[in-house]
């Protein structure tokens, strides 16, 4: 990982132990393990450094996040709206964490617009809009929570974290590398994750909590896709799956249970890119996966008004899920070239 600016360090410090009010912690929209592990952990580093913390997030997250420490005070803006407005409005100052533009907070976006205190965006993911008075953007990093871990050793608060900050921080970590299976090319991970280890964490016990905690309508509805919903096309070494409405009711669908679904047809020989359509009220979701060096946050960012890491990024279209499926399918044969280059690599 390249070094981290010591004197934005400083400042960041600097505002934290100005603020006049609570800090508010920001998370993005279908918050994942390393938004919610980099907010908690931070939360809790910086509660024991004596600093009132108030935790923020645009809509609901998976059940399978809820064990960490702090989660259940964590106000959800699409069921407390005034109560997060008046959060923001009475903090002394806001921290966005794992979302590198306003927009990643979807109908927060506006608040975070319009926040004329001290403010800070850390994150790993490409691309950053200025929208605070500091960043610290590291997309070489394997997640934003292995950044959190470097910027609070760096602050000096090093002595604030304990065994639930790290907690936090290691699923984080673990969720945004697929548990080590990717985002992983930097040995710095690794010794960020042994240091974590010395606060006596139990990563089985963790890994269970979040992987092994599902219900049985999401095994059922995993299946169904993989069986049902998948369509493998050979000549691009692609898979493409598709969850519509009526079928995410069928099988009781809750937020998170499509989780990690696009990952698994990469396990499948000469797969080198995955799709996954997902169908929400008001636009339709797509996440992308690849290996090796195929970059999918280019068909993102230039077709679905999205953007991410090489290897896995996403984006969105407001348009009827069978015509953004179409879009996938007519843009496709542009990448064929860069696909083949892929598998023969």
């Amino acid at each position: 990982m390249e070094p981290i600016d010591i004197k934005t360090v400083k400042l960041f410090r600097k505002a934290i132990e100005a603020a006049s009010g609570p800090i508010a912690l920001v998370a993005h929209v279908n918050a994942d393990g390393d938004a919610i592990g980099s907010v908690l952990g931070l939360s809790r580093v910086l509660r024991n450094a004596g600093k009132q913390t108030v935790v923020l997030a645009p809509n609901h997250f998976p059940p399978y996040y809820k064990w960490i420490a702090g989660a259940e005070e964590i106000l959800i803006f699409s069921q407390f709206y005034r109560e997060v407005r008046k959060a923001l409005a009475s903090s002394g100052m806001m921290i966005c964490l794992d979302l590198n533009s306003p927009a990643r907070t979807a109908d927060m976006k506006e608040l975070l617009e319009k926040y004329r205190k001290s403010s800070i965006v850390i994150d790993h993911h490409p691309f950053p809009q200025k929208f605070t008075n500091l960043l610290i953007s590291h997309p070489e990093c394997s997640s934003t929570a292995e950044l959190v871990f470097h910027v609070i050793k760096q602050m000096g608060y090093r002595e604030y974290i304990d065994m639930e900050a790290a907690e936090a921080l290691y699923c984080g970590i673990m969720t945004d590398t697929g548990s080590f299976d990717f985002n992983i090319s930097d040995p710095q991970t690794f010794r960020t994750v042994s240091e974590l280890l010395e606060w006596k964490i139990d990563p089985i016990k963790i890994h269970e909590k979040v992987y092994d905690n599902y219900s049985a309508d999401r095994m059922r509805l995993l299946g169904y896709c993989l069986c049902e919903c998948m369509n493998i096309l050979p000549e691009y070494h692609t898979a493409v799956m598709h969850l519509s409405r009526d079928i995410q009711q069928k099988f009781n669908f809750l937020p998170g249970d499509n989780e990690g679904f696009v990952n698994y047809p990469l396990s499948i020989k000469d797969i080198h890119f995955s799709v996954l359509f997902t169908e929400k009220d008001d636009h339709i979701k797509v996440s992308f996966r690849s290996k090796g060096d195929f970059p999918t946050n280019d068909m993102a960012a230039k077709y679905f008004n999205g953007g991410g890491h090489k290897n896995a990024s996403g984006g969105e279209l407001k348009v009827p899920f069978e015509k953004a499926i179409e879009l996938f399918y007519t843009v496709l044969p542009d990448y064929k070239e860069l696909l083949e280059a892929t598998r023969r690599g």
